[in-house]
């Protein structure tokens, strides 16, 4: 006979600590805003969120009052027991199809003997369940695992009652407090001698000046905790916002410097204003007032006279705040730390650089690993601007990887890669092993503050580490960083609120689809939207030597309608939200043809993948199956001036925002692109283009042109 088990608060935090060192996240915390400390289930509901086992919704709720239901239950349940849930015999329920959301856990639980159908042979998955039924089934575990039906209700603080239904919050006490006996308690960790270091990581910051206060928060709570951590940042603290546009760098600065950044890297975003009559003026005012050094080991700033006396292209031990080196030094604990720069050499093409040259990234990266390896440096970092996974054309982060011995950490940009955890190359270009390196990227914006620690052995290679990126959008303004914000600020919302010389005399709307209109930007050409890939089609042209025949814009992307009257630079800020940028994907006909598909795939219903297109013309039946409902793609024919179909296996060079240039939304054929290095993000800011174009039209037309037809729309009266 098996002995009953009794469960303590001990054994829950026991079952905690091991949630929290599978994920990170303090289960003692508040997660959820409706699951206060005190609650008495905020135990058990945070360790199962920690471990991943149960999950909150999307308004940061987690509805502990809310009754389950059997299928709701199942699920849980056999997520907490880690049952098998992939190779299932079907247990032939009358209402569920091996389709239902539920399937496999029910299966499952049904084969280990826990839970039972009714007897007309149905198991009712919306039927609440009760206290009774539930007991029944601790009881039927029991047989298995060794636990005590009654005293562990008793331990969750569930207060048995047969005919109540049961909760959200007390399944997830009784579940936690079941398995806390099961995990085992957290042992110290054995004293070693491997050096310890921790980094701090942002990246593509671009002008999101009103996020810094909230990174200040965020980096403050994290020296908390690790206080000798580095604070690096990987390039494109330039462009994107009217904050630039105002004041050119010198609104991010005051937070750059409060914060103590150890260095940063430049990306291509900070050339942008090289073909302006001031040059790179802003830039080099930029990196003179910094209080911090600027890395990059492939730029050469000889050529251009404002750089003089600030740049070196050697690895220093002593660098000064406000000059760009090639590497440098740094002493941590102890321990000498080398960390080098690498900007994309494709600035060249998306930028404007002028005279300043770049050199080739592999030879670079190697003199300066030789260079740390030389002063003894056995730990180094590469600081870069070159993209987790883009264009190998030119460069990235994963063949720095596999190409360069002697790189522990990669701390990336320029991809707008979210690395939830760092990503481990270990092989070399030919694939043999070698030592790991570890690559982080923190996404975009200043949404995270990427972290990552590492525990280094005496030759100077990695043995442990740990990462993750924090969501910095939840965390508290710094009060401090709202005093630095304020006056930035001000001077901002007043030129939101300036006219740009455009007078609608109707308004261009963004139409959603309702009981009175079935037309949406997201099932339905729209005017707003031609207008909008209008634009994006001129500005690629001006980009590349080679024929751009259309431009297409996700309709989810496009957020609000313009009212008649004088247009403000706000509203059409509001247009397009997400700070998305311009890119130029090579694609076949068919890859093109198969696009629209996606795009179409759930018309006339909405969508936000549907596409909207300028120099083509799409024609489909929304009655037709998925997969087959395009009838006809067209682009306009320059030398003809005519529309002719696309050839299949012809290729073309088609404009897109990088969102779905990457293949988000089932764009699998631009993926595909993006991962063969046939995508070039042009870094073009997409309500920057949206404005200039509205600003170069003589004539704005209101209504659709007939660019998109589906040929099974009701006739319109």
């Amino acid at each position: 006979m098996k002995k009953k088990r009794m469960y303590s608060a001990t054994a829950l935090a026991a079952f905690t600590a091991v949630a929290v060192g599978a994920t990170g996240v303090m289960a003692e915390e508040t997660i959820f805003t409706d699951v206060s400390v005190s609650h008495p289930y905020a135990d058990g509901i945070n360790a199962l969120t920690s471990a991943g086992i149960v999950k909150g919704f999307e308004d940061g709720t987690f509805k502990p009052d809310a009754t389950v239901t059997r299928g709701q239950a199942a699920k849980m349940i056999a997520g907490a027991l880690k049952l098998d849930t992939t190779n299932v015999k079907n247990p032939n329920f009358k209402d569920i199809k091996t389709s239902n959301q539920y399937y496999s856990q029910i299966a499952a639980l049904v084969a280990t003997g826990f839970v039972k159908g009714y007897e007309n042979g149905t198991f009712r998955t919306a039927d609440k369940i009760t206290h009774n039924q539930f007991a029944k089934i601790l009881t039927n575990v029991s047989a298995v695992y060794p636990i005590d039906a009654t005293a562990l209700l008793t331990e969750a603080k569930v207060v048995f009652n047969p005919t109540k239904q049961l909760t959200r919050g007390e399944l997830s006490s009784v579940l936690a407090t079941m398995l806390a006996a099961a995990a085992p308690a957290p042992q110290p960790e054995p004293e070693t001698d491997n050096y310890k270091l921790s980094i701090m990581h942002v990246n593509d910051t671009h002008a999101r000046v009103e996020a810094l206060p909230k990174l200040m928060t965020a980096v403050k709570e994290q020296r908390a905790k690790t206080p000798d951590a580095l604070l690096l940042h990987a390039g494109d603290v330039f462009s994107g916002t009217l904050y630039f546009n105002e004041f050119e760098g010198q609104a991010d600065l005051p937070f750059l410097n409060a914060l103590k950044f150890d260095a940063i890297t430049l990306g291509n975003h900070e050339f942008d204003l090289g073909d302006s009559p001031e040059g790179h003026k802003a830039l080099a005012e930029f990196i003179k007032a910094s209080q911090f050094p600027v890395l990059t080991a492939n730029v050469d700033f000889t050529k251009d006279s404002l750089f003089t006396g600030m740049f070196s292209d050697l690895v220093s031990s002593e660098p000064e705040n406000g000059k760009i080196y090639a590497g440098m030094i740094k002493e941590v604990n102890g321990e000498k730390i080398g960390i080098f720069g690498l900007t994309t050499a494709e600035t060249k093409e998306i930028s404007s650089p002028g005279s300043i040259a770049f050199e080739n990234y592999i030879d670079e990266a190697k003199k300066a690993v030789k260079a740390f390896e030389d002063k003894g440096v056995d730990k180094i970092i590469a600081l870069t601007h070159i993209g987790y996974d883009d264009n190998p054309a030119f460069d990235n982060d994963l063949i720095l990887a596999k190409s360069v011995p002697g790189i522990d950490i990669i701390v990336g940009g320029h991809s707008h890669t979210q690395l939830d955890e760092p990503f481990i190359v270990d092989t070399n270009t030919v694939g043999e092993k070698k030592d790991a390196t570890l690559i982080v990227q923190a996404y975009q914006y200043t949404d995270f503050l990427g972290t990552v620690n590492v525990e280094f052995d005496d030759k100077g290679v990695i043995v442990e580490h740990d990462g993750q990126l924090v969501e910095v959008g939840k965390l508290a303004d710094d009060a401090e960083g709202l005093k630095l914000l304020a006056p930035f600020k001000e001077k901002v919302d007043a030129l939101g609120s300036q006219e740009i010389g455009v007078t609608l005399t109707e308004k261009l709307v963004n139409p959603r689809k309702s009981e009175t209109s079935p037309i949406s930007v997201r099932n339905s050409e729209t005017a707003l939207g031609n207008i909008i890939t209008d634009g994006m089609l001129a500005k690629a042209k001006q980009y590349t030597d080679k024929k751009v025949i259309m431009a297409v814009q996700n309709g989810g992307g496009i957020r609000a309608e313009i009212p008649a009257g004088n247009v403000t630079l706000g509203q059409v800020m509001s247009v397009l939200t997400f700070g998305n940028t311009l890119s130029l994907v090579e694609v076949t006909g068919a890859d093109i043809k198969a696009a629209f598909e996606n795009s179409v795939k759930d018309a006339p219903e909405e969508h936000g993948r549907f596409l909207h297109i300028s120099g083509g013309k799409l024609t489909y039946d929304s009655s037709k199956e998925v997969g087959s409902r395009v009838i006809s793609v067209q682009y306009f024919d320059e030398a003809t001036s005519s529309y002719v179909d696309l050839k299949d296996d012809e290729t073309y060079m088609i404009a897109t925002n990088a969102f779905t240039a990457k293949g988000q939304e089932g764009y699998t054929t631009f993926e595909k692109a993006y991962k063969e290095g046939r995508v070039t993000d042009l870094g073009l800011s997409d309500w920057e283009n949206f404005k200039e174009h509205l600003t170069s039209l003589k004539e704005i037309k209101y209504t659709p042109e007939g660019r998109i037809v589906d040929v099974a729309a009701p006739a319109e009266k």
